[in-house]
């Protein structure tokens, strides 16, 4: 009963470490577990009586039922069973990749982690880059969408903070559920993004077999009532114009649409605008080819230059955030009417029609984006900077100028965002901008736009030239 034991100090390691685990496993986690859905259960208590588009039971249940529903739903193992007899492999062999694609695109809600630590996080970051600011609502059209419908946003994307800045806005009337790129898929940002809704994608994926799962994923969220935003565009604008959109996801969601079914899909078009995004400069590189790329030094070196001179600013009270970023949110398009209006069912359509009739939609989506994309003082002042490049111009004659270019874009129903509702304060919040950025340089008075910054003063005159361009 005395008889000592001896055991090599890398097996008491290990028996120590397997010992923890199951601790951890057994006890604490199923604790934390519980904990995390009280307060899940509370929030949805106390949100339930305020937001406009409720929580849908889908959304409630746990992640690990929906990857189960997914990966034995009728059509995800229909395409299972041809997948494996295409390529001569074993069914089971087919399955695990189908179960491997499930786990990797079904997120995990929980409403604590998206209005509790999401909103926070969302609200004090987008607070504390921008004068965030909501422009126009179409809070008639808005109201009048059914109870039961499901309602999905449409928008144009300049900046990964698109993602925060809309969430934040739109978190009195819904949670929205993401399509999130594989550039998220890091530890433990990965794990809070599938806590508030998100689901991956792989984008460009040739995979028919993952196509499939994702597109049973994404019609059955949208069979359930989930409220989704999507970005046709697919990726950030490179050179400030709206990109050529995809209409793949939008497919995906119609495919899950009945006209006689008890829910309406309803499109609800959003466009966003800044009057300076963190990505430009990459964004823009991202375009020529011939630029240098900077290593992972520069890029660091580049990150905290940009941070000592923002930290700079502010010791100087000279700091006036990254200026205005400006949502508008549009008329809802539902897909019963528009149907209608059509003489269509797209659930009876061959593939050809089907097709065109969904890049129609998705056209007519896109078309009022881009007549939503607010009008900033910075595209303002960059446009009108750049009629004459190298041409010096005076405080009075911008201010003119921008005027004149006021005036044609309300005639053509462009939505502009006018600060504190004074043009002469846009026009110097525009300028200042500019100017604290070294983009614009000003002598003895005058004004002239630095002529190795052009390209970058297009970029943000891009993002409104679509509302100067006759139709």
């Amino acid at each position: 009963m005395t008889t000592s034991i001896t055991v090599p100090l890398w097996l008491a390691l290990a028996v120590g470490l397997l010992a923890a685990w199951a601790l951890l496993d057994r006890l604490l986690l199923p604790s934390a577990r519980w904990f995390i859905r009280s307060r899940a259960d509370k929030v949805l208590d106390e949100i339930g009586q305020r937001l406009k588009i409720h929580i849908r039971p889908f959304q409630q249940v746990s992640r690990r039922a929906l990857i189960d529903r997914l990966i034995f739903d009728d059509k995800v193992q229909e395409a299972t069973r041809a997948f494996a007899e295409a390529r001569g492999m074993p069914l089971e062999v087919a399955q695990e990749q189908v179960k491997r694609y499930a786990r990797e695109i079904v997120p995990a809600f929980n409403a604590y982690v998206y209005f509790r630590v999401g909103y926070w996080i969302g609200k004090k970051l987008s607070q504390s880059l921008y004068r965030v600011r909501i422009g126009f609502t179409d809070d008639a059209g808005l109201n009048a969408i059914p109870e039961n419908a499901t309602v999905v946003f449409v928008m144009n994307h300049r900046s990964n903070m698109d993602y925060i800045i809309a969430s934040y806005l739109a978190a009195e009337r819904a949670a929205l559920s993401y399509a999130v790129g594989e550039w998220a898929r890091v530890w433990g940002l990965q794990q809070l993004i599938r806590a508030m809704g998100a689901y991956f994608v792989r984008r460009n994926s040739k995979d028919e077999l993952y196509r499939r799962v994702l597109e049973r994923y994404i019609a059955m969220a949208t069979e359930a009532g989930v409220t989704q935003a999507v970005y046709p565009e697919g990726g950030l604008t490179r050179d400030g114009r709206m990109r050529e959109p995809r209409f793949g996801v939008l497919d995906y969601m119609l495919r899950g649409f009945h006209a006689d079914g008890e829910r309406d899909l309803v499109f609800v078009p959003l466009g966003l605008n800044y009057d300076r995004t963190l990505e430009d400069r990459t964004q823009l590189m991202s375009v020529d080819a011939r630029a240098p790329r900077p290593g992972r030094l520069r890029a660091l070196s580049n990150t905290f230059g940009f941070l000592g001179h923002q930290a700079w600013l502010m010791l100087r009270s000279r700091w006036y955030k990254l200026g205005y970023a400006c949502v508008n949110f549009g008329t809802p398009v539902s897909v019963r009417a528009y149907a209608a209006a059509r003489g269509i069912a797209f659930e009876r359509l061959s593939k050809e029609e089907r097709q065109a009739e969904v890049a129609a939609l998705g056209r007519h989506l896109m078309d009022e984006v881009g007549r939503l994309i607010p009008v900033l003082p910075v595209p303002l002042v960059a446009t009108v900077l750049l009629r004459q490049p190298l041409q010096p111009m005076g405080l009075l004659d911008i201010k003119s100028a921008v005027g004149e270019l006021v005036g044609k874009l309300e005639q053509r129903g462009a939505r502009l965002y006018v600060p504190r509702s004074d043009w002469d304060y846009a026009v110097g919040a525009g300028l200042r901008m500019l100017t604290l950025r070294h983009l614009v340089d000003e002598r003895d008075g005058l004004f002239v736009a630095r002529s190795n910054e052009e390209a970058l003063l297009r970029y943000y005159a891009n993002s409104i030239a679509h509302l100067l361009t006759p139709a």
